[in-house]
């Protein structure tokens, strides 16, 4: 009993830590890097990153309430199980932010290269949301999102998460040059491959055809949550 109960105390520690860990990698990379340059992200992050171009209100505070109210959206649809994971990720995510904002900046502006930017801000996003994925977690609002799109539309993952980063970088247009915008495609693409990577190391390797790693992970605590009720 004593061995059970000391692997799962293991197991949960492995799993926050994890947690805690992408969401402070995340949120250094989306600071230092893309707010810097005006390399924005899609999704739920890129929105954060619009608001508070527009608005002037900083993603710490602007992100739970984007991803409350996708969460609230997909409650049905991702289960409990998703609810608090995704709870704990945007509480780390926003009080990391929040500390690097308090921090200053600690890498020098990229802006006069803006593909070094794209392809380092890429690799600080796709580590930082991988180990969230890999521990059981979520990013942020994006993943409902998806989800919704793919339950209500039929579509493809993937096909989901492209229509969320399109819609958002073409609102970016705003405010980035349409050259900056490319590059954000690039960091799109770069940071989907380094999660698919990661997530795999810890799936065994194995191909995900239909849909991100993620929502394997999701619909299983799900499944699992509703098999307890």
């Amino acid at each position: 009993m004593k061995m059970l109960q000391r692997a799962e105390a293991k197991k949960a520690v492995i799993r926050y830590g994890g947690l805690l860990l992408g969401t402070a990698i995340l949120s250094f990379g989306l600071y230092n890097i893309h707010s810097q340059a005006d390399i924005t992200e899609g999704g739920a992050l890129g929105l954060q990153l619009l608001i508070q171009h527009w608005f002037g209100i900083s993603p710490s505070v602007i992100g739970p309430v984007v991803d409350f109210m996708c969460y609230l959206l997909g409650w049905k649809i991702l289960g409990g199980a998703f609810l608090k994971n995704a709870i704990v990720s945007s509480i780390s995510y926003a009080f990391f932010y929040s500390l690097h904002e308090k921090m200053g900046y600690m890498l020098p502006d990229l802006s006069p290269h803006p593909i070094f930017a794209a392809v380092l801000g890429g690799l600080f996003v796709g580590v930082g949301v991988g180990l969230v994925v890999r521990s059981g977690g979520a990013s942020g609002g994006d993943d409902a999102l998806a989800l919704i799109l793919n339950r209500v539309t039929k579509a493809k993952l993937e096909r989901c998460y492209f229509i969320t980063d399109f819609v958002v970088l073409m609102l970016s247009l705003s405010y980035i040059p349409l050259g900056k915008i490319a590059c954000s495609l690039l960091t799109v693409s770069i940071s989907s491959y380094v999660i698919g990577k990661i997530y795999k190391k810890e799936d065994g390797g194995q191909d995900q055809e239909d849909s991100p790693g993620i929502f394997n992970s999701l619909e299983a605590e799900s499944s699992e949550a509703l098999q307890k009720d």
